[in-house]
């Protein structure tokens, strides 16, 4: 009789097993306690894992075998990678590049060169060493070894002066400070052709490795004033 009465009040009150399905609900969503502690057993032993691979990994430099700096010093000593062969043309191709920008502009890396200049005219022959920046370190003309007036132009004087200071710039030890040397011409005497002579024979062979660029900086005349009148003689 109880059985009945309990479920005919169930039937006719419904809202009171509301908070026993809910409690019960409740009760099962929180039954699997041993799953929960399984995945946090998992979490830890994966950061266990990831620790020791971080403390037993190689040393940076058996690690970085494939990067572009081994790359490089593969490539300088000849060596070519299998595994990544597009990383070594790569860089083949940056070398022929800065070496092409190199050949363009040889003084874009380096330091100024010394200059030698030649003035040459039909009266005398003088040369002039000087550093970078323009300050003279040398200076001698054809009178300086004992030619006069007319003596002073010619082939043979101009000669016996160019190698004379080729001379003294290895006496003085310029050749020493010298890495890059310019050599200027200026006029069309016969100072000049000497000059190249000496320079390409046995009393230029120190000299001639120094050079580094020849230049021609003869005056132009352009436009301007009159010139002279030309001298005739007879």
């Amino acid at each position: 009789m109880t059985t009945t009465f309990a479920s005919s009040l169930l039937k006719a009150l419904p809202s009171l097993s509301r908070p026993c399905q809910l409690h019960l609900s409740s009760i099962r969503s929180l039954r699997p306690f041993s799953s929960t502690i399984g995945v946090a057993s998992d979490v830890k032993d994966k950061n266990r894992a990831i620790e020791r691979q971080i403390l037993n990994a190689q040393p940076r430099a058996a690690a970085d075998k494939n990067s572009a700096i081994s790359a490089i010093t593969k490539m300088m000593q000849g060596e070519t990678t299998r595994t990544n062969p597009t990383v070594s043309t790569d860089y083949s191709k940056m070398a022929e590049s800065l070496e092409a920008e190199m050949i363009k502009q040889p003084y874009s890396d380096r330091t100024p060169p010394h200059h030698l200049h030649v003035f040459s005219h039909k009266h005398n022959t003088i040369l002039t060493l000087t550093r970078p920046n323009g300050n003279p370190l040398l200076s001698m003309s054809c009178g300086h070894l004992g030619f006069r007036k007319a003596q002073r132009s010619g082939y043979d004087p101009a000669y016996q002066l160019t190698s004379h200071v080729f001379g003294q710039m290895q006496e003085r030890g310029y050749t020493l400070d010298i890495d890059r040397l310019e050599i200027v011409f200026r006029g069309f005497g016969q100072g000049r052709e000497a000059f190249i002579r000496v320079l390409l024979g046995g009393e230029g062979k120190n000299i001639r490795g120094l050079v580094s660029r020849v230049t021609d900086s003869t005056r132009i005349k352009f436009g301007g004033t009159k010139s002279r009148k030309i001298r005739r003689l007879g």
